[in-house]
């Protein structure tokens, strides 16, 4: 039995290792149209190549999903941020604090690996417990690290204010730096030059102990602009402060000087820091900044002690004019106050509508005779001599015409006489004193004027002058 059943298994297995396949057989539908396989394909390679790539979209989405959340989470102001991640495109929603972290935001995310683009949706908050806590947090944050840092600071303040002590008390110094400027004026000024730099030496100090010095260069290029503001906002000041310098260190006067500056004339008081005082021969006060006297022509009459003063007298036309300029130059130089150096001159200046102006000049000595009461003298004397020759000085006369007949009797002027000889006369006037008591007068007031000391004078007789 147990024979039968193997010999027959043993058929069965030669027929099914011996059998061949049975191809597919293809069915015409009854229109002779198309053709179908009975047998449906079954799932291609390619399939499962798509559902793997599918897979790993979504793993890499979920990937960038997480680091930026790992990112927002180490970065203060992005708790109310929530990230979503979809084939590389990353949406942002929620609130932030402001602006500037929104702008944050949105760079941050971009940079990332992975990220196609972003569709920031993020608004700022409105909450304002939410503005004024972080505010609050950085002030205690900044108020602890002020406390910490305080020892430090005072050791700066301490040292600064050190080296500004120092500054200070070689400023107050009187002796070396009245020696070495021109006057009190720059000394004043070199001492101001040693406050600024041991004052900004002291910050240096101080910035640099606190490990600050990028904070300099900050202060130095605001100071800077503001210096710049201010130097257009008062330059006219400038200007006074640069010209009151250079007239202190090389003087184009000197106190008492007798000056015409810009069209007025005085003698000068003193030489301040802004201006020039003048003191005029009315007895005025004449204010001129200094910007205007170092640019304005200055005339200073008392720099030589010779000057000259001159008048014009006319006489007839029909006189003889060679004798008469012989006669006032022997006039005026026979006065006791002309100088025989640098000498008498007289010219015939032209014919006028009075007749032939003459032009007379003499020089004094300023020191000792007034220019005015010597020039006012002088002609009246050769005027006296003039006329007591005989010669015969016209005074301004004008002719009337009247047109048609008015009634007046018809005047005839008198024929001029002749002028007599020529020659000084016994009796002639005899000069007055022309001495230099007025301008005495004005030095006193002047000497009174610079006791002052409350307007202290950058004027010394000492310094240098042009």
């Amino acid at each position: 039995m147990i024979s039968l059943f193997r010999l027959t298994g043993a058929l069965l297995a030669i027929c099914l290792l011996t059998a061949a396949p049975v191809p597919a057989q293809d069915t015409r539908a009854a229109d002779g149209g198309a053709t179908t396989t009975e047998d449906r394909p079954e799932a291609t390679p390619d399939g499962e190549a798509g559902q793997v790539s599918l897979a790993d979209d979504i793993a890499t989405d979920a990937r960038i999903a997480e680091r930026i959340r790992g990112i927002l989470i180490e970065l203060d102001g992005y708790e109310a941020v929530d990230v979503t991640v979809r084939s590389g495109i990353v949406t942002l929603t929620g609130e932030v604090l402001d602006a500037n972290a929104l702008a944050r935001l949105e760079t941050l995310v971009a940079g990332i690996d992975g990220v196609l683009t972003v569709q920031n949706e993020v608004v700022e908050t409105t909450d304002l417990a939410k503005r004024l806590n972080p505010a609050a947090e950085r002030m205690l944050v900044r108020l602890r690290q002020g406390a910490a840092a305080l020892p430090l600071l005072l050791v700066a303040l301490t040292v600064a204010g050190a080296i500004l002590a120092i500054g200070l008390l070689l400023a107050r110094l009187q002796r070396p730096w009245d020696r070495i400027a021109p006057n009190a004026f720059i000394a004043d000024i070199y001492r101001q030059i040693v406050r600024l730099v041991f004052a900004v030496a002291g910050i240096v100090v101080a910035l640099d102990i606190l490990n600050a010095t990028a904070l300099l260069g900050t202060i130095l290029g605001a100071a800077g602009i503001i210096g710049l503001a201010i130097g257009f906002a008062v330059r006219d000041t400038v200007e006074n402060f640069i010209a009151s310098v250079m007239l202190s260190i090389r003087q184009p006067f000197q106190p008492n000087d007798a000056v015409e500056i810009d069209g007025d004339q005085g003698k000068v008081i003193r030489l301040t820091s802004r201006a020039t005082i003048l003191l005029s021969f009315d007895g005025n006060h004449i204010r001129i900044p200094n910007a205007t006297v170092f640019k304005s022509r200055i005339v200073n009459f008392t720099r030589n002690a010779e000057r000259r003063f001159q008048f014009s007298l006319p006489v007839a036309p029909d006189s003889d004019l060679a004798a008469v300029r012989s006669l006032m130059e022997e006039t005026v130089a026979a006065l006791p106050f002309t100088l025989e150096q640098p000498g008498i001159s007289v010219w015939i200046e032209g014919l006028t509508d009075r007749g032939v102006e003459f032009t007379v000049t003499g020089w004094i000595d300023q020191r000792t005779t007034s220019l005015l009461r010597a020039r006012g003298e002088a002609f009246r004397l050769v005027k006296a001599a003039v006329e007591a020759s005989g010669v015969r000085v016209p005074e301004a006369t004008y002719g009337l015409r009247l047109d048609g007949d008015v009634g007046l009797p018809e005047v005839t002027a008198p024929a001029p006489a002749r002028p007599g000889p020529v020659g000084p006369l016994p009796g002639a006037p005899v000069a007055a004193d022309v001495d230099a008591k007025d301008d005495v007068a004005l030095e006193e007031m002047i000497a009174h004027e610079r006791r002052d000391e409350a307007n202290p004078d950058l004027l010394r007789r000492e310094a240098p002058t042009e």
